[in-house]
């Protein structure tokens, strides 16, 4: 079973509530129907009621069938907005947030959104379609926070690769490829911790894990090399039954047979299926390579270490790409309980 379609399958076993808040786009309201029509989620649509109401029958008559469930909460007149602003302002006012900012924050369906998700209303949050990435990180962090366990909320991409021509067939996570810049140790080693429990749940399989550098096993000696080696023994630490390999070269990750030779004690043994990458510059530039150079499809970028699920979209998706996202924040949540 291809990786997108073991996700969606998992998705349908459990759905769970996903809000959406850029429902005057009609990508949001095409992804939302399909997503609703084949059982993935329960979907909430925050805007105006009156032109999400119109979007969707719109699109509705023009082939979705009479099946679709989709909740809309308009912010302007929800019942709920005096008890969300209220908990805004409780969980802000350490940081100067007023009662009456409150309440005007919440109007903004970016904010109404993730205040459902951390009230419990929604079980995860989709956003990013027209917002900026900045914007949607920035109120998931303040407005949902980051999970216990973890120390920075960070990136990963599911990379896709089910093309004949692609020698390794399925899923692999690529992190972080579009948020922490320049990790220091202890940070990469939450990014790899926290994608190599995204890999269990998305990928079904047992993660193993490559901690990527210009070195393989010692080779070189630099402090970039130290940052990479200090990250997967803290790892090591915290997840002793991870297979994962400190310092070690891209094809010595991916080739069993460099593998054999670079790293003769690797526990991954050149089947990695997450990517650690010691910096944003090496991330981004690796998966975009992969996506057009490997026609890879790549689904995200997906935000790790927060409370609750809440999933950034690229400004250019199509309503394909915001499905896919929807399913993957469906089955995070359903890990998350």
């Amino acid at each position: 079973m291809k990786v997108m379609d073991l996700i969606i399958h998992k998705a349908k076993q459990s759905p769970r509530t996903i809000v959406l808040c850029e429902s005057d786009d009609e990508r949001i309201i095409q992804a939302a129907i399909k997503a609703s029509e084949d059982g993935i989620a329960n979907i909430i649509l925050v805007g105006n009621l009156k032109t999400v109401s119109q979007l969707l029958l719109k699109h509705q008559q023009n082939g979705s069938n009479d099946e679709c469930q989709i909740e809309i909460m308009d912010p302007n007149s929800s019942p709920l907005i005096g008890q969300l602003a209220q908990a805004l302002f409780d969980k802000r006012k350490h940081k100067g947030m007023t009662l009456e900012r409150a309440q005007k924050e919440v109007l903004k369906p970016l904010c109404f959104a993730n205040m459902l998700v951390e009230h419990g209303i929604a079980e995860g949050s989709v956003a990013g379609a027209v917002y900026s990435t900045a914007d949607v990180v920035r109120s998931a962090i303040q407005i949902i926070g980051t999970c216990p366990s973890s120390k920075i909320v960070s990136s990963f991409f599911l990379m896709v690769m089910c093309q004949p021509f692609h020698t390794f067939k399925g899923g692999m996570i690529f992190s972080d490829c579009g948020l922490v810049i320049d990790p220091n140790a202890e940070e990469l080693a939450d990014i790899a911790m926290a994608a190599s429990k995204n890999a269990q749940a998305l990928l079904g399989k047992e993660p193993k894990v490559a901690m990527l550098s210009f070195s393989t096993n010692g080779s070189a000696k630099h402090s970039a090399v130290d940052k990479v080696v200090q990250a997967s023994r803290i790892v090591k630490e915290v997840m002793p039954e991870l297979a994962i390999d400190e310092d070690v070269q891209l094809d010595a990750a991916l080739v069993a047979d460099i593998a054999k030779v670079k790293k003769p004690d690797s526990k991954v043994k050149g089947e990695s299926n997450v990517l650690i990458f010691p910096n944003l510059e090496a991330g981004n530039i690796a998966y975009k390579m992969a996506e057009r150079m490997a026609q890879a499809t790549a689904v995200g970028p997906l935000l790790q270490g927060l409370a609750k699920p809440a999933n950034d979209l690229s400004r250019g998706c199509n309503a394909d790409d915001v499905y896919n996202v929807i399913a993957v924040t469906v089955v995070q949540a359903q890990s998350a309980t």
